[in-house]
């Protein structure tokens, strides 16, 4: 036998243009998001999650059979075995039973069930809803979790059908209505259409910007919703894509604020449920990450 080296074939132009293609497609794609590394496995390395400005803070991936009462709880502040928002003349009552984990999800179901709440009135409905900060009036209790100045993303799917009203937003730990950002509405007889509100108040006198945005159905899958939140502006995502900025320092909260996720029924912005609506219906929420600079 011979113990020549056989010289490797060259490569035709088809098999260069084919390497060349795969090379672009990691730098362009997987390297901004995975730290893509030719040749070796699929993570970041870890020198380049050191080099990230950024520092998660807070995260709940919703493992696990029921919900984390360290980082949520599932009532306002005014929590009395329930609650509900009597000032927008919501017709739910939020109950901690329907609230809900499973299949690596939070679950929030809106439900047509009359409750006797501890307020002493009836409401035709039911529903869930969760917040970081506390199940208390009293303001010397800590918040669960709150923050100034960061990244918040959540992955959400919502339900669809008139009245109902998802809402991921953020307020003060002081217990006042302002400021509030909210940083995804969807009105369940427009799936297609976010809508984005900032709130402050000026000179005495409460004042809001808001923004509408046309883009998928967010009944039909899972989409991503973001806010970066810096001392100069306010910049909401959707998947990645940025889509509304405001820059204004009153209009910019400059003080800790944490995170509240509820499905509303009826009330004055989404209208009473129509009798195509679907009940029980559920808003899903796959993830919940903040992020701060290291």
């Amino acid at each position: 036998m011979s113990s020549r080296v056989r010289r490797p074939r060259p490569l035709t132009r088809a098999a260069l243009l084919r390497r060349a293609a795969v090379v672009m497609l990691c730098l362009l794609v997987l390297l901004p998001l995975h730290g893509c590394v030719l040749g070796s496995g699929p993570g970041r390395t870890e020198a380049q999650v050191k080099k990230s400005p950024w520092k998660l803070v807070f995260a709940d991936e919703f493992r696990g059979g029921k919900l984390n009462r360290d980082k949520w709880t599932d009532c306002y502040w005014w929590d009395d075995r329930g609650c509900t928002n009597g000032s927008n003349e919501e017709l739910q009552w939020y109950r901690p039973g329907n609230v809900s984990v499973s299949g690596g999800a939070l679950h929030l179901e809106a439900r047509r069930q009359t409750y006797h709440a501890s307020d002493g009135k009836t409401y035709p409905f039911t529903s869930g809803m969760v917040s970081t900060g506390r199940a208390t009036d009293n303001l010397k209790r800590k918040p669960r979790f709150a923050f100034e100045y960061g990244r918040v993303v959540a992955r959400m799917r919502m339900p669809a059908g008139a009245g109902l009203w998802s809402a991921f937003w953020m307020m003060p730990i002081t217990h006042k209505s302002r400021p509030e950002v909210d940083i995804m509405e969807i009105l369940g007889h427009q799936p297609s259409r976010l809508i984005m509100h900032a709130h402050w108040r000026e000179d005495g006198e409460k004042r809001q910007k808001g923004k509408k945005a046309d883009g998928p159905d967010t009944s039909a899958g899972w989409h991503r919703y973001g806010l970066r939140w810096t001392p100069d502006q306010l910049t909401w995502w959707v998947d990645g894509k940025q889509v509304w900025k405001v820059e204004r320092d009153r209009i910019v909260p400059d003080q800790p604020m944490y995170l509240l996720i509820n499905l509303a029924v009826g009330g004055d912005y989404p209208g009473a449920p129509g009798l195509a609506t679907t009940f029980p219906s559920r808003f899903d929420i796959d993830y919940v990450r903040v992020y701060q600079h290291r």
